[in-house]
């Protein structure tokens, strides 16, 4: 049913340069977007070997020793090792708090230098990457994929522009530097006699603009069409799953999707996931988008930084129950 209701992109003749290609694409974008909330994309050029050793590395990591692990442990920049049940997604779908996520994951942000400005400065999400010691090749791996999913990504981003009405760069002076983050995510098997509301990664939205997902071959995704009714995600070979988060509904006054999903795995098999998640620069203003504001739509958020939201959003889910309720809606909720 999914594989139906998910509208497919291809950007291979936008890439190509054919006329109309753009417009044709927003359309579609612009469908995805007010009725599902996801879209595959395809045509990419991102190579399907760099894809299969990202998987490869984010086995290899949460196969280390628990130590090795835990020398990385997840800071105040978002980055590093979550253990086991390490976080809570109390800004959920289902409105209520839910038990600690049955997933381990590991984060990584833009790589910055040591002695780069804001590294100096102690600017929060604008750290430095810590890396694994005893993988080979695990940094270069990393690095090589965070490069293809932003380029990926910012190829991505005229195509909202116009899907909104706007001219095809209006983002552009707003993703100069986009703030990004790579999970590395893994789900053990779940038993079959595990309780209902115990998930893998429980019922959410995200956070970003924009959500980047290779295809996985172990199911256990699904997501809540704007019904309510929830689907299985398919996994068509060769593409990219994409969604708008909350992120990207604010800065659409809500007239984007930000669709909730989830993930359990009875599947008998280990599970990897590799997220790719991107953002605005971390100085960009973010109103509500002329075209999405209007005498019958008046602005409902008022302006704000990633550091404003991200700050926001990481306070309700990895520190105190209470601030849960800081007024990050969700679609469907």
């Amino acid at each position: 049913m999914a594989a139906d209701v998910i509208p497919v992109l291809d950007i291979a003749p936008l890439r190509a340069g054919e006329p109309g290609a753009l417009e044709r694409l927003g359309r579609e974008l612009h469908r995805a977007f007010t009725e599902v909330g996801f879209y595959f994309v395809r045509g990419h050029g991102v190579p399907e070997t760099l894809v299969d050793d990202v998987f490869d590395a984010t086995r290899r990591f949460h196969a280390l020793p628990m130590d090795a692990k835990l020398a990385m442990q997840f800071d105040n920049h978002n980055t590093g090792y979550l253990p086991m049940r390490g976080a809570t997604t109390r800004m959920n779908a289902l409105g209520t708090p839910q038990k600690p996520n049955f997933n381990e994951a590991v984060f990584f942000k833009r790589e910055l230098a040591p002695d780069h400005p804001d590294v100096l400065a102690g600017r929060r999400f604008r750290g430095v990457n810590r890396w694994p010691a005893g993988l080979p090749g695990f940094r270069e791996t990393a690095l090589a994929y965070m490069a293809a999913m932003e380029a990926l990504g910012r190829s991505l981003v005229p195509i909202y522009a116009v899907a909104l009405g706007l001219p095809a760069d209006w983002f552009d002076d707003k993703f100069r530097e986009p703030m990004f983050t790579l999970r590395m995510t893994h789900y053990p098997q779940q038993a079959p006699t595990s309780p209902e509301d115990e998930w893998g990664l429980a019922p959410h939205a995200d956070t970003s603009f924009m959500t980047i997902l290779a295809q996985n071959k172990v199911p256990g995704l699904s997501l809540r069409l704007p019904d309510g009714t929830w689907v299985d995600a398919p996994a068509p070979e060769g593409s990219f799953l994409v969604n708008g988060g909350m992120m990207l509904r604010r800065w659409t006054n809500e007239r984007f999707l930000a669709t909730p999903h989830r993930v359990t795995n009875r599947s008998g098999q280990e599970r990897y996931a590799i997220p790719f998640f991107m953002d605005c620069s971390y100085d960009a203003v973010m109103a509500p988008i002329p075209t999405c504001v209007d005498a019958a739509h008046p602005a409902k958020y008022p302006p704000f930084t990633y550091l404003d939201f991200m700050s926001e959003y990481s306070g309700a889910n990895y520190s105190k129950p209470e601030q849960a309720a800081a007024g990050m809606a969700l679609q469907g909720a």
